[in-house]
Order: structure tokens, then sequence, then C-alpha cells
């Protein structure tokens, strides 16, 4: 909604801005390149003092990778990976809702629960579906794009490696865009909108703004979550019971570093 500022006192006014105002930029901090390694030792602490709520998740990740790992085997081809991702795409953010709880409780001395944590997703759900959604959406997208791209793919058998290298650069370039576009919408969106309940588009702007900010950390993080969702795969699901809780957590110790505190007065 518009709000009306004394011009004589706008300086002052521009860091009161309140949480209900819709589409705004949430002010981000500057953190080192190192940052991630912190952000991930957390996560790893985390993941030790909260067994159960550790396993749980950890459980519902591995079954999805798991899902995946057997359709892609059964069905015999690689066309159902995007498909399955898109689903994971929707179930990840929610799942995470409950890992990032269990790290706010931590902070703020209370003991977490497993039934709490699975409470969070009922936390600004609306926008949290609308984000899920969001996801989807730039995967389908994706999708699209991949499959045009095939068209550059050669169609005899036995080709030269010259003959694939258009598919191969230009589809590498296309996808590492969008990848870098996905990671930047949603790298702290989830954690904002379930603190501080802003609306979607204020928690994808302030998210899209504090990347930009910390470029060369975040390319450290996004390094470390492809790395521990890939050892979750070359695992067969398994490991996803350990990267993906201590990514989780580690996102949220991330997200309360970057992310500029709510001023009260």
């Amino acid at each position: 909604m518009p709000r009306t500022v004394n011009p004589d006192n706008f300086d002052a006014k521009q860091d009161e801005v309140k949480d209900t105002e819709y589409a705004r930029t949430i002010k981000c901090n500057q953190v080192s390149i190192s940052a991630p390694f912190h952000w991930l030792s957390l996560g790893l602490h985390d993941f030790v003092r909260m067994p159960l709520i550790s396993a749980f998740y950890g459980l519902c990740f591995m079954a999805a990778a798991i899902g995946i790992v057997l359709l892609v085997q059964w069905q015999g081809t690689h066309l159902v990976v995007m498909p399955s991702l898109v689903v994971y795409m929707l179930i990840g953010p929610f799942l995470a809702l409950g890992l990032y709880d269990a790290s706010w409780e931590r902070e703020k001395g209370h003991k977490p629960s497993l039934l709490h944590s699975m409470k969070a997703i009922g936390r600004n759900s609306t926008s949290q579906w609308a984000f899920a959604v969001m996801l989807a959406v730039c995967m389908i997208f994706w999708m699209r794009i991949a499959a045009l791209l095939h068209a550059l793919y050669p169609s005899v058998q036995g080709a030269p490696l010259t003959d694939f290298m258009p598919f191969l650069i230009i589809g590498s370039l296309v996808g590492l865009i969008l990848a870098c576009v996905v990671f930047s919408i949603s790298a702290f969106s989830i954690p904002l909108m379930m603190e501080r309940r802003v609306d979607v588009m204020t928690a994808v702007f302030s998210s899209f703004n504090a990347v930009k900010s910390n470029i060369s950390a975040m390319i450290v993080w996004a390094a470390l979550i492809c790395g521990g969702i890939l050892v979750g795969f070359a695992t067969y699901g398994i490991g996803m019971l350990f990267t993906m809780p201590i990514l989780g957590y580690a996102t949220w110790h991330a997200y309360h570093e970057i992310i500029k505190k709510k001023q009260t007065p």
C-alpha cells in the first residue's frame, strides 16, 4: 500500500518501512568470501544438536531423491529428469521450512520440536505457495528452452565432437544463466517469507539484491549447495539424509547474516 512520508524527514523514515508493504527490497549486509564455510559449520552444529528433526527431514529429502533415481532407471531415459525436478522444486522449499524453523527456535533459546517445525509449513502459506509455483514455472520454461536447443543436437550417430559443440556450448550457457536467475531469487526468499511474513515479490527482490551484493560469497555458497546435491544423487539419495539438513540449517544462518534485521522502535 502507498504511504505518505514527510519530505523533511524522508531519510529517517526510509529505514522504518513496515513488512506489510508490497514489493520492496529489504537491505542486506556484505559478507566475506569465506562466510559460506562458516554457515556450513553452523549447519553441521545444528545437525548434530537436533538429530530427530535432522533425521526426519533428511529421510524426506532422501525419499524424494530415491524416487527420481528409480524413475529414471525405470523409464530408461533422461527425459523424465526435468519433470521430476519440477516436482522436487515444489516439495523442497516446504521441507526446508521445517529446518529453518528448527534453527530459528535454537537461536531464540527455545527447544526445537518436530511438530513445531512441521507447523512452519503453514506460516505465510499463500506467499510460499506462490513462490513454489513461480519456481515450477521457471523449471517448465527451462524445459521448453532445452527442447528447443535439442534441435542443435547432431542427428547422425557417431558424429564427431565438433558437431556437438554448438549444442554443448549454447545449452550450457543458457542453463547457467537460468540457474543463476533461479538461485538468485530463491537463495533467501523462503526464510524471509517465514520469519518476516513478507509477500512473495518482496522476498524475491530482497533475495536477488542480497545475491547481487555478495557475488563472490554466493558463488562459493552455490558451489557448496551443488556439491551437496550431487553427493546426494551420486549415492542414490542416501547422501541426502545428511547433506540436505545441513544445507538447510546453513541457509538459515546465511539468511540471518546477510539480510538486515527488522528494526524495532
